[in-house]
């Protein structure tokens, strides 16, 4: 009868109470700026989530070195331009010294994909103007280790500007079918031209660099630090 009564006052769940699932929660933090309060959030729970096992037997927890190597493996599924927008690139271009690079205390392994995951999307959204520096960078530096694609690209936007001159001179506007056709001949000889002289290799080489770039910064700097920052 001991245990019967205390059955009966044990407490009951509170069916006022309110539970929010851990994506909601995660969204609204995002969606309100709170991206350190998010950063350390998923930091701290990552390690605690429990993983489904078909097995009887209980496995072994993984090590946190082995964690951050997943982690830092499951980079290269990531698409960084998920949440990426046009208004990513209206602000202003974050300080490359304090905001963009920082110091080595800026950045740490990502603990788990998922952290890794939301640390490349929120920083490709806060450094997209730095990216984009950076990739004309590497185009430029690769156009001059190929003089004649250099030189090409060159010719092509003279001829292009050239071109529009003409165009606007001849009052083109009068006759729509023929200045649509022009225009097609046109860029269809200039990417034949381009091609020829291997433009798009350099142009491969920039996008190759600088997705590198976008994936190991974003993954691996912290978001609290970038917020206190930008």
């Amino acid at each position: 009868m001991v245990m019967e009564a205390t059955r009966r006052m044990g407490f009951s769940a509170n069916p006022l109470s309110l539970t929010v699932p851990d994506s909601v929660l995660e969204s609204l933090l995002q969606d309100s700026g709170y991206h350190d309060l998010l950063d350390h959030r998923i930091s701290a729970v990552s390690p605690m989530s429990p993983s489904s096992s078909s097995s009887a037997t209980e496995a072994k927890p993984p090590t946190a070195l082995s964690a951050q190597l997943v982690a830092v493996f499951s980079l290269l599924t990531i698409n960084p331009f998920l949440k990426l927008s046009a208004d990513d690139f209206s602000g202003d271009t974050p300080t490359w010294t304090t905001s963009f690079f920082g110091d080595s205390d800026f950045y740490s392994f990502p603990s788990s994909s998922h952290e890794a995951r939301n640390r490349v999307h929120e920083n490709v959204k806060r450094f997209a103007r730095n990216y984009v520096t950076l990739f004309i960078l590497f185009f430029t530096y690769e156009l001059f280790e190929m003089p004649l694609a250099l030189l090409g690209f060159v010719t092509s936007y003279a001829f292009w500007e050239l071109f529009k001159f003409c165009v606007d001179r001849w009052e083109s506007n009068r006759h729509p079918l023929i200045r649509k056709i022009l225009i097609r001949v046109a860029l269809c000889a200039t990417v034949s031209f381009l091609s020829f002289l291997n433009v798009q290799i350099a142009v491969f080489y920039a996008l190759a660099i600088s997705y590198a770039v976008v994936i190991l910064h974003g993954g691996f700097r912290n978001l609290s630090l970038s917020e206190k920052q930008s």
